[in-house]
C-alpha cells in the first residue's frame, strides 16, 4: 500500500508541476501542446500501460488539462490556510465542480483489489486494471485521489518564492519553499525590501 501511495504522490504532484515559472515573471504550461504531454506521459511510464507507445492527440490534452486544473484547485484547498500557488489564486476551478471532474474521470477506469498476504507480513492491496489499455485521464484522477485522500496531503504546501508557482511536499519541518533556488529568491526579496527605504 506504501508504494502506491508514493506513486499517487508523485504522480499528482508531477501532473500539478507542468504549470511552473518560465523564468521571466510569467507561467509556462509543459502542456501546452499535444507534444508535451506525449512527453510527459513517456517520462512518467507507470501511467499507462503504452506509455513508451503513447501519442496525445487533441482532445487527450484538452481532457489532461482540464483534469489538471480540477487537481490544482484541490490542491489549493489542500493547502488551506495558507495562500495557493500564484498560478492558480485568480482563477481556481470551484471545489464542488473539482471534485465532480475527479470522481467522473476516475470512474472511467475500473480497478480490482488483489490481496497480497505472505506468511511473514502484513496485508497489502494491489489495484490492478481489468484491461491492458486505459485511460489516462482516468489513472490520472485515481492517483490525485490516492494522493487527496493519503497521509502526503498533511504535507502538501505551495511555493511563495517570488515568481514560483509550485506545490511540494514539505520533506521536513524548517521546509518553506520548493527548492534551494527558491528560498534563495525570497531571501533576497527581503533583503531588498528592508533595505528600500534605507537607500
Amino acid at each position: 500500500m506504501q508504494d502506491s501511495t508514493n506513486r499517487d504522490t508523485r504522480l499528482a504532484l508531477d501532473l500539478a508541476l507542468t504549470v511552473r515559472h518560465d523564468g521571466h515573471g510569467g507561467v509556462a504550461d509543459d502542456l501546452g501542446e499535444p507534444a508535451g504531454l506525449t512527453a510527459w506521459v513517456r517520462a512518467h511510464p507507470d501511467v499507462v500501460p503504452t506509455a513508451a507507445a503513447y501519442t496525445a492527440g487533441d482532445a487527450d490534452l484538452t481532457a489532461v488539462r482540464e483534469l489538471r486544473a480540477a487537481v490544482r484547485a484541490l490542491f489549493a484547498r489542500a493547502v488551506r490556510p495558507g495562500e495557493p500557488s500564484r498560478a492558480d489564486a485568480a482563477r481556481l476551478m470551484p471545489v464542488p465542480q473539482a471534485v465532480e471532474l475527479l470522481n467522473a474521470t476516475a470512474a472511467r477506469r475500473p480497478t480490482i483489489p488483489v490481496l497480497h498476504w505472505a506468511e511473514t507480513s502484513e496485508p497489502t492491496v494491489e489495484r490492478r486494471t481489468p484491461h491492458a489499455e486505459s485511460d489516462l485521464t482516468a489513472a490520472l484522477a485515481q492517483a490525485a485521489i490516492g494522493f487527496l485522500a493519503g497521509p502526503d496531503r498533511e504535507r502538501l504546501r505551495a511555493c511563495h518564492a517570488p515568481r514560483c508557482v509550485r506545490y511540494f511536499i514539505k520533506e521536513h519541518p524548517r521546509q518553506e519553499w520548493c527548492k534551494p533556488a527558491c528560498g534563495n529568491r525570497a531571501r533576497v526579496a527581503r533583503h531588498h525590501e528592508r533595505h528600500k527605504g534605507t537607500v
